[in-house]
């Protein structure tokens, strides 16, 4: 039976899995994106859909599904295992020791909480109210399903106790978010003196919050209809930051809406839970809530992924207006495009669609792009007509015109601000790039704080025709014979190069005393995936080197066993062979092949010549005439070599 990592990349394809991430295109045989790992204008980061790996030519980093998911969220092996295996339709033993980590007992807690709030809200004679006040406002009960909405039972410790009988014990309960410690004691409300760990959540809706696979991460909890006047700790309350739930990097609903928002190209934002599942429920499925806060840098870079274009529809009074022009300055870091919603009925979205879902459409239809909506919120209330005022629109404006990253766009708004104000251009400009200047360390956007690629080691010309012949045999595996038979170890350039052409030779000639299928019989990706187990399955050398790039990869990867230098190299080769000979036929590639080992066997003998003539040299200065004499038969043999080979 396959190991559960070995099914998930059988049933996943690496390029649908990275697409999520970052947007790639296709190239040759390949697909090509900018690396998210660092920072650059040309993109340099491939990846072969049929070897199911990845590499970046930029940075050095690579590897196959789970070290791409892994370097994107930061997250080790295990959690990797867990996060793609819903994708691939792999089910994971809950028993298996290997999932125990912390993380993963955090995700079941808050698993068996949602499914136990959920059932509450159902079945509980206590949530009537709650169940009646869902009902007014219209959600379905295919709706409170598909969302999981609950109920937390007004006890200060129902919930507790019922995770520690599901066997978590009260600290990791409490690390999770569900409990709050009160170390000193204290009286909890109803005239007892409470120690130790309590309900969070009493009595109240319960929303979950998931992360991007649909695991529950935390709670937005609002306070039961009943409870709503003499609630003391607000209407809403929220889950902590935990260890699996980061706030600014979440964004409510975004686990169902991905889809549709790549479908539509277009993410509605909202502020609210009941917004966002009012809006999924009345068919406006590409909607997700910032849960009452401003948009974060994080949650735009998020979004990016599936659509370049958001509209926001906040909450117009003064709360959700600062809401949404932080919003939206975040959204332009993140080089977006931007629209503003304004809701023409009700106090927010959620009303808005109860009431007329044809109202929200038509507003959807019609939102503002970002600039017209500043210009109009600047200039509604001032008075152009008075120096102030224009001098007050310029200061409001300028430093928003001088954050698009467009020039085109920045040159029109500045002359719309120059016939509105009735200022010369000229005198705007000057202004707009001391803004710029002032404004630039805030534009710092999520790709410009990534690290700079590692300087690349200088590689010589033969050194480079060296790594493409080895990256013509891993493509065409039929010119092994030739290149063995015509080329030695000493002849190939650069340690990496080397060690793998070492290797190549040794797993050639097992693989001929194994009596494994001779060419062309087998593909290239079969022979590929056989030499890299081959190579991962056998140490390196002693001194090989890992410096193809500044920055080797780790011998293990956030406890598993990670690609070696010698692997990572060898996806490099690999990559660089689907970049450079995608549309070779067999007799071009034969062809290369050749033209390659005779430079670099030229090359060789040239250099060996020189060698021999320093040494000869300096043996007939220490007059040591025996030297000599050997020098000078392999000078001769080298030379008459060099001039069969056409020099």
């Amino acid at each position: 039976m396959p190991q559960p990592s070995e099914e998930i990349k059988s049933r996943l394809d690496i390029v649908d899995v990275i697409r999520d991430y970052i947007p790639v295109k296709a190239a040759g045989v390949n697909f090509r994106a900018k690396c998210p790992f660092h920072r650059e204008k040309t993109p340099s980061f491939m990846i072969s859909p049929d070897k199911q790996i990845w590499h970046c030519f930029g940075c050095g980093k690579g590897g196959d599904i789970f070290g791409f998911v892994m370097e994107m969220e930061g997250i080790d092996f295990v959690e990797a295992l867990r996060l793609l295996a819903p994708k691939a339709g792999v089910t994971l033993k809950r028993e298996d020791p290997k999932l125990s980590s912390q993380r993963n007992r955090f995700l079941d807690i808050l698993e068996v909480s949602r499914r136990y709030f959920h059932r509450l809200l159902l079945e509980g004679e206590a949530a009537r109210a709650a169940r009646e006040y869902l009902k007014r406002r219209g959600l379905s009960e295919d709706t409170i399903e598909e969302w999981q909405v609950g109920y937390s039972p007004d006890s200060w410790d129902a919930t507790l106790n019922m995770l520690k009988k599901s066997g978590f014990s009260e600290n990791e309960i409490f690390l999770a978010g569900l409990v709050v410690n009160r170390n000193a004691g204290g009286d909890n409300g109803a005239g007892q003196t409470r120690r130790g760990f309590y309900d969070r959540f009493r009595g109240r809706i319960m929303f979950p919050i998931n992360d991007l696979n649909g695991n529950t991460v935390a709670f937005s909890a609002r306070v039961s209809p009943e409870k709503e006047a003499t609630e003391k700790m607000g209407k809403y309350i929220n889950s902590p930051q935990t260890m699996i739930y980061d706030k600014s990097r979440v964004l409510f609903g975004l686990d169902k809406a991905r889809a549709e928002i790549k479908k539509a190209d277009l993410a509605i934002i909202v502020e609210g839970q009941m917004d966002a599942i009012t809006a999924h429920q009345h068919g406006f499925k590409n909607t997700v809530a910032s849960s009452g806060t401003a948009l974060t840098g994080e949650q735009t870079t998020l979004l990016k992924r599936y659509s370049a274009n958001i509209a926001l529809a906040f909450d117009m009074d003064e709360a959700g207006e600062l809401a949404a022009d932080r919003g939206i300055r975040e959204a332009m870091r993140a080089e977006m495009s931007v629209r503003v919603i304004e809701v023409p009925s009700g106090k927010d979205p959620d009303e808005c669609i109860r009431q007329n879902p044809r109202d929200f459409i038509k507003a959807v239809e019609t939102a503002k792009p970002m600039m017209r909506y500043f210009f109009d919120k600047a200039l509604a209330p001032l008075d152009l007509s008075e120096v102030d005022d224009r001098r007050q629109a310029a200061k409001k404006l300028l430093p928003v015109i001088a954050k698009l990253g467009n020039r085109i766009e920045q040159d029109h708004w500045l002359r719309e601000l120059s016939a509105r104000i009735d200022v010369k251009e000229e005198i705007l400009r000057e202004t707009l790039i001391k803004s710029a200047a002032q404004a630039k360390p805030e534009l710092s956007s999520a790709r410009a704080a990534l690290p700079e690629a590692p300087a690349k080691r200088p590689r010589s010309r033969e050194e480079r025709l060296s790594e493409l012949l080895l990256a013509l045999i891993l493509r065409f595996p039929v010119l092994t014979d030739y290149t063995l038979d015509h080329l030695s170890i000493e002849q190939i350039v650069g340690d990496e190069n080397r060690h793998i052409y070492k290797n190549l030779i040794l797993f050639y000639n097992k693989e001929r005393e194994d009596g494994a299928p001779s060419e062309p019989g087998r593909t290239p990706n079969d022979s590929f995936r056989r030499f890299k187990e081959w190579l991962e399955n056998n140490q390196p050398s002693a001194g090989i080197r890992q410096n193809y790039n500044a920055n080797p990869a780790p011998e293990t990867v956030a406890g598993r066993p990670g690609p070696n230098g010698q692997s990572l190299y060898l996806d490099r080769l690999a990559i660089l062979g689907d970049n450079e000979f995608f549309d070779h036929t067999v007799e071009q590639a034969q062809a290369e092949s050749m033209s390659i080992i005779l430079i670099l066997r030229k090359n060789y003998l040239k250099d060996r010549l020189k060698e021999l003539e320093k040494m000869m040299a300096e043996a007939e200065k220490a007059g040591d005439s025996g030297p000599v004499g050997e020098l000078m038969e392999e000078f001769k043999a080298l030379g008459d070599e060099l001039r069969e080979l056409g020099e």
